[in-house]
């Protein structure tokens, strides 16, 4: 399925506002809220919208440390890929995870509540991920931009 303008519309708005209202939505899509209900269900269903989430504040929740770890291997066997990217994705600290081009094989977004529970996260987890031969942390002072939108 192609997008329209109309769908883009629909994304964009969705995107800022996930819990509008469909009649809120169809006004500002210009639809009638039968037709703007159609063409949401259609975009879940065929996998442009993947599901609705409530952003949280890092702050609030006592995790404002964001660091990223660049993880290198110690082979790109698909055995040593497949048994780190299964174990890493079981620790609740690691936001996400990128297999990499260039100089480290994976880099990971991890919160943390400060630098001591970073090392903790580092002693209990990071440093029993199987195959990983070398690991640099860079702590990000600051998030100077940061947006969850995709472009539409």
């Amino acid at each position: 399925m192609s997008l329209d303008e109309t769908d883009r519309r629909i994304l964009r708005v969705l995107q800022r506002k996930g819990r509008i209202s469909n009649a809120e939505l169809s006004e500002q899509v210009n639809l009638s809220p039968s037709a703007c209900h159609r063409r949401v269900q259609r975009l879940e269903d065929d996998g442009f919208i993947k599901g609705y989430v409530a952003l949280l504040d890092p702050r609030k929740l006592s995790v404002p440390t964001t660091v990223f770890v660049e993880i290198t291997l110690q082979g790109q066997a698909d055995e040593i890929l497949d048994a780190f990217e299964k174990a890493v994705s079981r620790i609740p600290d690691v936001l996400e995870c990128h297999l990499m081009a260039g100089t480290a094989d994976y880099i990971l977004k991890v919160v943390a509540e400060n630098t001591e529970d970073f090392a903790r996260i580092h002693r209990q987890h990071l440093t029993r991920l199987p195959g990983v031969a070398q690991m640099q942390s860079s702590f990000a002072l600051r998030t100077v931009f940061k947006t969850t939108a995709l472009p539409v």
